[in-house]
């Protein structure tokens, strides 16, 4: 039987991590009170606290997997900015592309010669034809919804428990407790969510059955897996079940791949042949500068015209002035070409594996409660022994207290994974040195907590 973490060993750990966070990080402490004289919460975006720690860690530098913090500790980053740095920090090709490209324009409003390049990437890569570029993953999917809503006459949308499609109002709505509502974490939404998203579990095929029979929903929006509460697979045969529901019901299906490029060259949908209405990148599309795309199906694109056509030129709501930009293209040809490519990956996902059985050693070494869970180039470990199906099951096991106490050990000893989860992406600049440290560090952690 799996031993259980006692509780006493973790809140001991998490005392003393926090201890020495703070003994080691004396320039960051000052930083992060003189930052609160003017930042929300002490930082420029208020989720840049969620870590856990007494005070914000500053960074000062990061190349590749390394960074420095501004106390001069050096740590190797297996969190690579939440996917937005999937490739490394400041990799050489996106550095150069940047410094050729900084003396001939940022931003025209008019299309740059490599526009026509990266729509070609763009429809090689993921198998649609037709692109939009947005500044972030969270404005490519609200346009989504509201070109699905247009040309379907249809006003409302799907989305699965738990889900993550950023920082889109609509998708806000959960079902824990047992009815839909809009999740308690949003703020300042005054309509009333559930008039316009259903929302139901992942996997749940009966359940998508009965929320598209009335054939009510624009669209469906979906993580081919879901990754906001550890990495949730699919179940045998579910993507096909929601291909063929959404189409015998006239739902388009849209695939939110932000978090699940760490697939293979043409993201999750690529790898296993999904074939998708729309798709929707952000993150890692341009190495880290701001920018996300979507893109659609012929037939989609073929309603799109015919609905622009009823409608005099004018203010869409969808896009913004910086959209589309000049380096965003540039930055974007460069990430294609270099990485987004067979030869690229493989070795990412060589070495992912070698990450993901390092840690089921360590999980069966100490008899610990948890499982690890890998797709492409990202792997995750989650502190309990059975695999969730949904985001539902995932939410109600997730155990908060042992995540932070293993984040703060990690960090203190420079090893950084992804706060919120335990998710650790494989990138270009990473070895087997690295993964062999990181592994060696959770078997030390893992010793104190059971002992």
């Amino acid at each position: 039987m799996a031993f259980t973490v006692p509780e006493a060993s973790i809140t001991a750990m998490l005392a003393r991590e926090e201890a020495l966070f703070i003994q080691r990080n004396p320039v960051s402490k000052r930083l992060g009170a003189d930052a609160a004289k003017n930042w929300l919460k002490g930082v420029p975006m208020h989720w840049m606290v969620d870590w856990g720690m007494p005070f914000p860690l500053f960074v000062s530098k990061a190349q590749g997997v390394d960074v420095t913090d501004a106390d001069g500790n050096t740590y190797i980053d297996f969190c690579l900015g939440d996917t937005g740095a999937m490739f490394g920090h400041s990799p050489k090709p996106i550095v150069e592309a940047l410094q050729r490209e900084a003396a001939n324009g940022f931003t025209t409003m008019m299309p740059s010669i490599d526009a026509v390049i990266v729509g070609q990437l763009l429809e090689n890569r993921f198998g649609l034809p037709f692109w939009q570029v947005t500044a972030t993953a969270s404005d490519a999917n609200r346009a989504v919804i509201k070109w699905c809503r247009a040309i379907t006459g249809r006003k409302k949308i799907l989305v699965f428990n738990h889900c993550y499609h950023g920082a889109v109002d609509d998708t806000y709505v959960t079902i824990d407790g047992g009815t839909a509502h809009a999740d308690p974490a949003l703020i300042g939404e005054v309509r009333d969510l559930t008039q316009y998203t259903k929302v139901i579990e992942f996997n749940d095929i009966p359940a998508l059955e009965a929320a598209l029979a009335d054939c009510d929903v624009a669209c469906v929006l979906a993580e081919p897996i879901m990754t906001n509460v550890g990495m949730v697979l699919p179940d045998d045969g579910y993507h096909t079940a929601l291909r063929d529901i959404t189409r015998r019901t006239g739902t388009l299906l849209i695939l939110d791949e932000t978090h699940c490029m760490s697939s293979g060259p043409g993201g999750y949908t690529g790898e296993y042949g999904l074939q998708p209405d729309g798709f929707v990148l952000g993150k890692p599309i341009a190495g880290g500068i701001p920018a996300a795309v979507y893109g659609f199906s012929a037939d989609v694109a073929a309603r799109i015209r015919k609905f622009l056509e009823t409608r005099t030129p004018g203010h869409s709501g969808i896009g913004t002035t910086l959209s589309g930009s000049k380096i965003q293209l540039a930055l974007m040809r460069a990430v294609l070409e270099t990485y987004f490519t067979r030869e690229a990956f493989a070795p990412l996902i060589a070495l992912a594996k070698k990450l993901e059985k390092g840690i089921a050693d360590v999980i069966i070494k100490h008899s610990m409660p948890w499982h690890v869970v890998r797709v492409g180039a990202r792997v995750e470990f989650m502190c309990t022994p059975k695999r969730p199906r949904n985001g539902g099951e995932a939410a109600a096991v997730i155990h908060r207290p042992i995540d932070v106490a293993l984040h703060h050990y990690l960090l203190n000893r420079g090893v950084i994974v992804t706060p919120f989860h335990n998710m650790m992406l494989i990138c270009p600049a990473t070895t087997e040195d690295h993964v062999e440290l990181f592994v060696r560090r959770l078997d030390e952690c893992a010793c104190e907590l059971v002992s």
